[in-house]
């Protein structure tokens, strides 16, 4: 498949999962209005931040439904929004989790409700809280409303619980993930490089990446050794991927990426870059700048001259390429038929690509 079809593909299947997502936020916005003004806004608010993405967990479903020989596509657009729902509750939390009120450019959730009541001449603390109490209302209804999306998609019986079962699956272990990141960040001992994987494993790749593909696989009829490859390639390519994104939050072209390379410095972020950093005794020349707010350009750059020199840039580039690997070999048995190596070939490469 050329380039020109890889778009075209994308393109038809991104269309069936706005019809659904347009359909439920029409359906939600008609309910709502019957509750009062308030109440309307609210999913006005919540529509525009679930709005914008890549829609890259849909895309998933539908990948592994189609390259399976899955015909029914709005069923698995249903599906896949039902994942896309999800993962707008999960950054609506997460957002309330980092004190953040921007998201992709413009005011989040949280954003939204503490400038209505800045505006309002509410003091700045208060109307933070309001903003992130708001956030948490949101955050609660994209995530119900996930599971109905799948009630939506018109499967029933054993196969709506299995579907069930791996959207519950996929959010009770990026729980888990998401505690752990939490607790690193108090934590007085840096985490391992293999508990950045295994957080990194359970928050972002069990929604990401495995849940979405095993529920594409399940809804497509796979057997249970195809559903497992694609579950294990998930696994794998979403560590990948999450090691890259890091990798170019420090490192990353911010024209490419649209992306602060300060950011993760000044947050303290902890990933595999810092995993491997903190064992070096030249990492003592800049530990006093990593996690500062106020860091400045030349700082950063200081930081990231020693990421280089002590070799943590080349070994989390190293390891992302080794988890990139690993999941293509979980493509390349007899369980799988070639159309399913096709289709994901791309997501291998682009990951490879985007390490260096």
């Amino acid at each position: 498949m050329d380039t020109h079809d890889l778009v075209a593909v994308s393109d038809r299947r991104q269309q069936h999962v706005e019809r659904v997502l347009a359909a439920f936020f029409s359906d939600s916005h008609y309910r709502a209005k019957a509750l009062g003004a308030p109440y309307a806004a609210l999913w006005q608010t919540l529509e525009r931040n679930a709005s914008g993405g890549k829609r890259f967990r849909p895309r998933m479903v539908m990948a592994a439904y189609e390259s399976l020989g899955g015909t029914d596509l709005d069923a698995a657009a249903h599906v896949g929004a039902a994942f896309e729902l999800l993962h707008t509750a999960l950054i609506v939390h997460d957002d309330v989790i980092d004190r953040d009120f921007v998201r992709r450019g413009g005011p989040n959730v949280s954003g939204s409700y503490r400038d209505i009541a800045t505006t309002a001449g509410i003091p700045l603390p208060t109307a933070e809280h309001r903003g992130m109490s708001v956030a948490i209302i949101a955050g609660d209804l994209a995530l119900f409303n996930s599971y109905r999306l799948i009630d939506r998609s018109g499967v029933d019986g054993l196969l709506r619980t299995r579907l069930h079962d791996i959207l519950d699956e996929a959010m009770f272990v990026s729980a888990a993930g998401e505690l752990y990141d939490v607790d690193f960040s108090i934590r007085a001992e840096p985490p391992t490089v293999d508990e950045i994987i295994e957080m990194e494993a359970l928050k972002t790749a069990g929604y990401s990446f495995e849940g979405p593909l095993a529920a594409g696989a399940v809804l497509a009829g796979g057997s249970p050794e195809a559903i497992a490859a694609l579950s294990t390639f998930g696994r794998d390519i979403g560590i990948a991927y999450q090691i890259v994104d890091d990798l170019l939050g420090v490192f990353g072209d911010e024209g490419a990426t649209g992306k602060t390379t300060l950011g993760d410095l000044r947050e303290g972020k902890r990933t595999v870059l810092l995993a491997h950093a903190v064992g070096h005794p030249q990492w003592a020349e800049v530990s006093d700048l990593f996690g500062r707010p106020d860091l400045t350009a030349e700082e950063g750059d200081r930081i990231r001259t020693v990421l280089e020199e002590i070799g943590s840039r080349r070994f989390a580039e190293a390891l992302a390429r080794d988890f990139a690997n690993r999941a293509w070999e979980a493509l390349v048995g007899d369980d799988l038929p070639g159309t399913v190596r096709e289709e994901f070939r791309p997501i291998v490469a682009a990951v490879l690509g985007r390490v260096r």
